[in-house]
C-alpha cells in the first residue's frame, strides 16, 4: 500500500509517496526513514545539528548519530568515510555528495530509494529532492556507503508490519 503525505513548506504543499524498490518501501518503513520523517520540514540554520535547524552535513550527521553511527560536521569529511558506490549500486543510507559552490565537496544527502535523497537546503529546509533534478544532477560528485550490510540490514532495511495488531 502506498502512503502519502502532505507537508507545507514555504505556502507551497508537497506531496511525497513512498518510494517502492524489490520487496520493501525505501520511505518511511525503516529505523532510518522514521528518523528522516521526523526532521522533514525542520529550517536550514548554517552550523544546525538538532531539529531547530540543519545544515546539510548537521542533517547527516544527526540521522547517523540517531542509528548509533558518528560522521563528522562537515560534507567534505563526511565524502572521506567509507566506499564509493556508483549510481546503479546506490542502497538506501548512501550518502550523496555535490558541489554546489564550484569548490570542490559543498552538499551531502542521504539516499532514501527510487532515485531520490533526503537532504537540508539551504532555501527549503529538510525535504526530500530526485536526483535527477537539473540542479543536482549537474553538481552530483558522488555516493558513499558508510553503513556496513549488517548496519544497513538493521537500521535502513524495512521494518516488518505486523498487521495481527488490533
Amino acid at each position: 500500500m502506498k502512503k502519502k503525505l502532505t507537508i507545507a513548506a514555504m505556502g507551497l504543499a508537497i506531496a511525497f509517496t513512498s518510494f517502492t524498490f524489490g520487496g520493501g518501501s525505501a520511505y518511511a518503513d525503516s529505523k532510518m526513514d522514521q528518523v528522516i520523517q521526523d526532521a522533514k520540514g525542520t529550517n536550514y540554520r548554517s552550523g544546525g545539528t538538532t531539529l531547530e535547524g540543519f545544515d546539510c552535513s548537521g542533517f547527516t550527521m544527526y540521522v547517523f548519530n540517531k542509528l548509533g553511527i558518528k560522521l563528522p560536521h562537515q560534507s567534505g569529511s563526511q565524502f572521506k568515510m567509507g566506499s564509493s558506490v556508483s549510481r546503479d549500486e546506490m542502497r538506501p543510507g548512501d550518502l550523496v555528495f555535490f558541489n554546489t559552490t564550484g569548490r570542490g565537496i559543498s552538499h551531502v544527502g542521504i539516499f532514501v530509494g527510487e532515485g531520490k535523497f533526503a537532504h537540508s537546503s539551504t532555501s527549503r529546509g529538510v525535504i526530500v529532492s530526485s536526483l535527477n533534478e537539473n540542479y543536482y544532477a549537474n553538481r552530483y560528485v558522488g555516493a558513499k556507503r558508510i553503513m556496513s550490510t549488517d548496519a544497513y540490514h538493521s537500521v535502513a532495511s524495512e521494518i516488518p508490519d505486523d498487521d495481527n495488531v488490533e
